[in-house]
């Protein structure tokens, strides 16, 4: 059983029918304290960090998650739901994360980008991936997500599992341990998104 977090920030529904479209099972959560009782979570979001941490906060899921994480279960983060899962965010200010893996999440600079691009960047773009790991099996190394997001991640090259470009290179997809996060959102994106919630329904 998958738990999708509902935290009043993120794109649940549309998630919820991916999920249930690929064969699994899955429950709307809210109750940190019940979080430890599932097979498997995710993270969506959408919207501003600060918000996001603070409407976890307020429910006592950002413990949940810490620990739902350290548990070994696989966990997936999408959109904002990966921003979330690092260090610090620079929207609107500086925002600390859940902390659970190391790197920033900044505003694309505009001042590097060589053509009229806007932010925020919406739309398909190819998610270059770097290395094979149970998340994106059976995928190729190029594959096209949807994207819609003002901010990217900043992290070293150990977590890195996928890079995009918009005006410059960045990071685009995680993976560490049994973490997975995507910058794009798989529910949105057609057969390659549905591959990679299968993927992760079977882990």
């Amino acid at each position: 059983m998958i738990a999708i977090i509902d935290y009043g920030a993120g794109n649940i529904q549309s998630v919820r029918n991916a999920i249930e479209k690929v064969g699994a099972k899955c429950e709307l959560v809210s109750d940190a304290n019940v979080l430890k009782n599932y097979d498997k979570a995710i993270l969506p979001g959408v919207g501003a960090f600060a918000q996001a941490m603070q409407k976890l906060k307020n429910a006592n899921m950002h413990e949940a998650i810490k620990e739902f994480c350290k548990s070994g279960k696989a966990f997936l983060g999408i959109c904002l739901g990966l921003q979330l899962l690092f260090e610090q965010s620079e929207e609107f200010g500086t925002y600390e994360g859940l902390g659970l893996l190391k790197g920033r999440i900044v505003r694309f600079d505009e001042s590097k980008f060589d053509k009229a691009l806007k932010i925020p960047h919406v739309g398909w773009n190819t998610v270059h991936f770097a290395k094979q790991t149970p998340i994106n099996l059976g995928l190729r190394e190029f594959e096209y997500l949807y994207f819609v997001h003002s901010y990217h991640l900043l992290c070293d090259d150990d977590v890195k599992l996928g890079t995009s470009e918009y005006g410059y290179e960045f990071v685009s997809a995680v993976a560490h341990e049994n973490i997975f996060a995507f910058q794009a959102h798989p529910e949105k994106s057609h057969d390659v998104g549905l591959k990679i919630l299968r993927n992760f329904k079977d882990l």
